[in-house]
């Protein structure tokens, strides 16, 4: 095992599956204990299972991010079993696809719910939290290319990375002062169920696999003293969409 983050805590939401758990268990890898979050609850378990396979201890925490008290709830459980946590990644994320003439204003306030409004409520939970306590910690919000570009039948899901994109900046700056940093990385796409459950003839050789991204986030939480990434990029080689 590693040590870049023993003795950290890190809560990471869409932690049952795909780039979530990838980033739970490399997480773990460095040393970090893992708070692994997922609105299913049984793969939140098997991923706490995987990270205490890795070493460090880890819970598993049912926690619908879109849903403010499910927040706090998730939230106080990880302060009660785990004494809190330093690092937060917000990695929960869904999408419709549909032209916007189809997108129901049910499903735009779905998409925007997990993707914005849910970093938002765990991101304002850190800051108090680690301002009370007086300590340091680290955001990672879990972007998307889509915050750079766009393409059809995608808006309520380019709408809420580009906001997730700005929230993320406004954030870094308003960590500063706390010695809280604030990181977007813009993932492009990934060998995920989130990807290939949707768009099953996907050519797999264009996307990346998300271990790479996991490391990219280890990169950016085991970066020296005094020094915080506000933006980085991860994208696959032979991603031509772009921009």
């Amino acid at each position: 095992m590693k040590s870049g983050l023993t003795s950290s805590t890190a809560l990471v939401t869409g932690a049952g599956r795909g780039l979530g758990r990838a980033i739970a268990v490399h997480l773990a890898e460095l040393g970090a204990a893992v708070v692994a979050a997922d609105i299913d609850g049984e793969s939140a378990k098997r991923t706490a299972a995987a990270v205490e396979e890795a070493g460090p201890p880890a819970m598993a925490v049912e926690m619908d991010v879109s849903d403010p008290e499910s927040v706090a709830a998730g939230v106080d459980d990880a302060e009660r079993e785990m004494g809190g946590f330093s690092i937060l990644v917000n990695n929960a994320g869904i999408d419709r696809t549909a032209p916007i003439g189809e997108l129901s204003e049910a499903e735009w306030r779905s998409v925007l719910g997990v993707n914005l409004d849910g970093p938002f409520f765990l991101s304002r939970h850190t800051f108090t939290r680690l301002a009370a306590r007086g300590d340091r910690g680290h955001i990672v919000n879990i972007v998307s290319t889509a915050a750079k570009r766009a393409w059809a039948n995608a808006s309520a899901y380019h709408a809420s990375k580009w906001g997730l994109l700005g929230l993320s900046h406004a954030l870094h700056v308003e960590g500063r002062a706390l010695g809280i940093g604030v990181t977007a990385v813009v993932a492009g796409g990934m060998r995920t169920p989130f990807i290939l459950d949707r768009f099953p003839d996907v050519d797999t050789e264009t996307l990346q696999d998300p271990g790479a991204v996991a490391q990219a986030v280890g990169f950016v939480l085991t970066s020296p003293p005094g020094t915080v990434i506000p933006e980085l990029m991860v994208v696959p080689t032979q991603e031509t969409s772009w921009p």
